[in-house]
């Protein structure tokens, strides 16, 4: 199992995405703070460091960290919208300085729709550009998607026509996105409903299956993507016992999170699948307890699908002991519940 580190060297960034959950802050990492941070993860025994934003390659701290991650040993990837690595020797330099992997976040392939949820006018097109520089530079590259109102009918789509532009494109993460997330409350009207996403992204699902690629999301509920809940980026880190860290440039500083939990509803009490699920984020607030259904599925499948062979019975005895465990930080109180299910779905 691989255990990745999150690092923040800025929140700044040229685009102004609707549903950004990272916008400035006035906050700024120094460069004994992004050396301590990435001596931390090696202090844990972290296999590497994703560098993230706001956008990482607008700071003037990407290329010493890249080359301190690499001096420390560990491998660095970038999220990244693409936008600075459109231009080819730009990204030449990252690459030299110990780049070996991109996540683009490509919320749709439709140029108006990307560019309208981006704020950002040509933001697809440099996007483009930079995903067309990836073979020269000989690294990899995953497609992450923000899941909103305004793509969660094309996510199938979206896949297909990347798969048939970029074939060395291999895996995918969609992320629910984060609707408590400053710029989203701004914008209320980019928050998708649970149905409106799930039939596209198990369209989306069921084809990078037939071709052979792997995928990931995140936020989603076991219940809206059950045949596929060996995906789920939370689920997966339960079974696996995982960890991750998280270096924010707000309020949140430095996260050691070894817990993967969000809110649960009564159905959750009766679901199988309740010992390895996360549940709904922003339930209560966002998102409505009713939404969610019960799985009736033994779980050990997934389980071992994660695993990649049959747990052990102790692995099976911890993660059954989870069934019932609930969020100390997201779980919302009874009274919260039952004031969100007097309003109307």
């Amino acid at each position: 199992m691989a255990n990745l580190g999150y690092l923040q060297l800025t929140r700044n960034c040229y685009q102004k995405c609707h549903f950004c959950s990272n916008p400035p802050t006035g906050v700024h990492l120094d460069e004994a703070e992004m050396r301590n941070n990435i001596d931390k993860l090696v202090e844990f025994g972290y296999d590497g460091v994703i560098l993230t934003g706001g956008e990482p390659s607008t700071s003037e701290l990407l290329l010493p960290a890249l080359e301190y991650a690499r001096e420390r040993k560990l491998f660095s990837r970038m999220i990244t919208n693409g936008q600075k690595l459109a231009d080819k020797d730009f990204f030449k330099r990252c690459v030299d300085a110990g780049l070996t992997h991109i996540h683009v976040s490509l919320h749709s392939y439709r140029r108006e729709v990307h560019d309208y949820i981006t704020q950002y006018r040509g933001a697809w097109d440099v996007l483009i550009q930079c995903l067309e520089n990836v073979p020269e530079m000989g690294i990899t590259s995953d497609i992450n998607t923000v899941i909103n109102v305004w793509n969660s009918d094309h996510l199938h789509e979206n896949v297909r026509w990347i798969c048939e532009n970029f074939p060395f494109i291999r895996h995918f993460v969609w992320n629910n996105m984060d609707p408590d997330g400053n710029r989203a409350e701004e914008n209320p009207d980019c928050i998708p409903r649970h149905y409106e996403f799930q039939v596209s992204l198990e369209k989306a699902m069921d084809y990078l299956v037939s071709t052979g690629r792997s995928f990931r999301a995140e936020r989603v509920p076991l219940c809206y993507m059950r045949r596929y809940a060996w995906a789920s980026t939370e689920a997966r880190k339960i079974i696996k016992e995982e960890e991750r860290c998280i270096r924010f440039l707000d309020f949140k500083g430095f996260i050691h999170q070894k817990e993967f939990l969000h809110g649960k509803g009564d159905a959750c009490q009766a679901c199988r699948f309740d010992p390895i699920c996360a549940g709904m984020f922003s339930m209560a607030k966002s998102y409505d307890e009713r939404e969610i259904s019960p799985i009736f599925d033994d779980p050990t499948q997934v389980i071992a699908t994660v695993l990649r062979r049959e747990p052990s019975p102790e692995l099976m005895a911890r993660l059954m002991a989870r069934r019932g465990r609930r969020s100390s930080t997201e779980q919302p109180s009874l009274e919260r519940r039952q004031q969100a299910m007097e309003r109307p779905l």
